[in-house]
């Protein structure tokens, strides 16, 4: 059935490919991409598929041989068999990572496979990533594992069922080839398995892209691997503009100029917007480096991303993002900073007096409409554009945080609110409302100290008698945080749940009243107040999603799968294919698994009692412990 991929490479035949054969890490100068083979692996099988990716390539797995389809794809998506037309190549790339530029990365671990057109006469690329050595790969092993695959594979689909920019995932591959991993860089490595991701996008060309022409950094004295080669940087504005940007290159084809700054101005909106769509479903990216943007505005690469459940405007999801660089209220000004490094690597073919210019005057505008816009959705609000919307919605973020409310489940209750509800309506929906904030028990977990009260006041002395030292362990905002986490959890220690319950329902009634003011606005503009309430109700239920890839639904998912079992990967992809309706059958995760606990050890049994929570549950305690690097 994978016959049917009708294969043509263009940016092989556009963009300069390097001519050594020597597969090994190594610098690759003058050139976009290097051609490279995928390293076999050990009795490949496939974990999931998702259908509705593989269509946009034309593909329709057989119903009536669904284990000859899933052997073919396992076979051909591992990379052990080459697909016929397809062309393995690794890109050449470099990137600012946490900030400073790191010099040539490039695809360790992600190949090409070529360019499939669809039904429709559109251009996809296609990637296996976790294939194998390239020259890009540095000193790791070019592979992926089946934790990290995982997560990759159902953010990608999910994303896009949210209505993201997103690229996509058709299929995750596992296989009985192992290779080491230390999770944590504790000193306590475990042997994992080798898994293949097929991931499919317009192109995978990123900001970083630009950047290997960079001279030496000033900071760090890296730089890329093609400097002084504006011949190519020229290529790949033609390429990327005339392939991705038709119209624009269309409406100005006689003055390069003006249409590198047109280009410019449209990967700025489309990055605001982008970042905006994040901020919205609070999904946090994790690694937001240079070499991490997409440059037609998608999201793209799937690390140590999260979404976000405690409301918490400072949330990490990286464990390994010691300072908060991209934390979740962060990404909006470090997407702009990056696209402030995109624009350095566009000298001389735009000069950066216009760059600059176009980056103040579109991204800020461009990011507080389109989020106000998708905020006013998620309340309800469409009927009036007020002014006030905007502290409306800052108003209920900090309710949310005062609270320590569930982002995703308060949204999603908030379209039940009756603006003509009796005060018994009122409590029952405070009821519903309290349930989704953080009990006693998780506010102590999620403000825990966390330093030694040794190691904190040497810190503070520190700060004090030597600053230049005390810069290179840590920074005034950490030791401000955890001064502030020592606070809090005192304050917990007095606090009783009966407390906790009034303080919250006090600052909900509080914001509840000043929605309702608004809502009325609303019904006092239309006609037809029932008929506005109907379409309300549908806006907000599109817009706030029921089901989002939590940390704990992705981990249940790759326990079971690293046990053997693929099904928990496949139920949760399908219900991240519907994430606004409530889907029949997946009312609880691993609902069905009782009978196998029966038969299971102790601890097995445990495993499927802390699973066995609705998919739109806010986490369970054990959650928060979860470390994601």
């Amino acid at each position: 059935w994978l016959s049917a991929l009708r294969f043509d490479n263009l940016a092989l035949r556009s963009l300069p490919v390097d001519a050594s054969e020597d597969g090994g890490p190594r610098a690759v100068p003058g050139a976009c991409f290097s051609r490279v083979r995928p390293s076999p692996l050990q009795n490949p099988r496939l974990v999931a598929m998702s259908l509705p990716a593989l269509a946009l390539l034309g593909l329709e797995a057989p119903a009536a041989e669904r284990e000859a389809a899933e052997a073919e794809a396992a076979l051909y998506f591992s990379g052990n068999r080459l697909l016929a037309g397809s062309e393995p190549a690794a890109h050449c790339y470099c990137g600012h990572q946490f900030g400073s530029f790191a010099g040539q990365l490039g695809d360790g671990a992600a190949m090409y496979l070529g360019e499939v057109l669809g039904p429709r006469g559109e251009r996809w690329e296609i990637q296996l990533k976790g294939a194998g050595l390239t020259p890009f790969s540095r000193q790791a092993d070019g592979r992926k594992v089946l934790r990290s695959s995982i997560r990759e594979f159902l953010c990608s689909e999910a994303m896009f069922h949210l209505g993201i920019p997103t690229t996509r995932a058709g299929t995750c591959v596992t296989s009985d080839s192992k290779v080491v991993r230390d999770i944590f860089y504790d000193g306590n490595p475990k042997s994992e398995r080798c898994t293949v991701v097929l991931r499919i996008a317009s192109t995978f060309i990123r900001f970083g892209s630009f950047e290997i022409f960079k001279p030496p950094d000033e900071y760090t004295g890296r730089k890329g691997p093609s400097v002084n080669r504006n011949d190519i940087r020229i290529q790949m504005l033609d390429y990327v503009i005339s392939t991705f940007y038709p119209e624009i290159q269309e409406a100005y084809s006689d003055n390069s100029i003006q249409r590198n700054a047109a280009f410019f101005k449209e990967i700025t909106k489309r990055t605001a917007r982008l970042v905006a769509d994040w901020q919205c479903v609070g999904f946090c990216h994790g690694v937001l480096n240079t070499d991490n943007m997409s440059i037609v505005g998608l999201t793209i690469d799937y690390g140590p991303f999260g979404f976000m459940d405690r409301y918490d405007p400072e949330h990490i999801c990286n464990g390994s993002d010691n300072t908060g660089r991209y934390a979740y209220n962060k990404q909006p000004e470090i997407c702009k900073w990056n696209l402030g490094k995109l624009a350095e690597a566009l000298v001389p073919e735009l000069p950066l007096e216009i760059s600059e210019l176009i980056l103040e005057e579109e991204y800020d505008a461009e990011f507080e409409k389109h989020y106000l816009q998708k905020m006013r959705k998620k309340l309800g609000l469409i009927q009036l554009e007020l002014e006030e919307d905007s502290k409306l919605v800052s108003e209920l973020l900090e309710t949310m945080h005062l609270t320590g409310g569930d982002f995703t489940n308060i949204f999603y209750l908030l379209s039940s609110f009756s603006v003509d509800s009796d005060a018994p309506e009122l409590e029952d929906f405070l009821e519903k409302l309290t349930s989704q904030c953080a009990s006693v028990e998780e506010l102590k977990v999620a403000f825990k100290p966390q330093m030694d009260p040794r190691q904190l006041s040497m810190m503070l002395m520190l700060a004090q008698s030597n600053p230049q030292l005390f810069a290179l362990f840590g920074t005034k905002a950490n030791i401000n945080k955890e001064l502030e986490r020592i606070e809090q959890f005192s304050k917990l220690q007095q606090l009783t749940a009966a407390d906790l319950l009034s303080r919250n329902k006090r600052h909900w009634k509080e914001w509840l009243e000043k929605y309702r003011v608004r809502l009325q606005k609303e019904i006092e503009s239309v006609s037809d107040a029932d008929a506005w309430n109907t379409d309300r109700v549908k806006v907000m239920n599109s817009n706030n999603p029921k089901y989002i890839l939590r940390n704990y639904i992705a981990q249940n998912a790759i326990e079971a799968a690293e046990n053997g079992d693929f099904s928990e990967v496949r139920n949760v992809l399908k219900l991240l294919e519907n994430p606004f309706q409530e889907a029949e059958g997946f009312r609880e995760v691993k609902e069905d698994a009782e009978e196998e606990g029966a038969t299971a050890t102790a601890a097995a049994c445990a495993q499927e009692t802390r699973s066995r929570l609705p998919y739109c549950s806010k986490p369970p305690l054990w959650a928060s412990e979860l470390c994601v690097t």
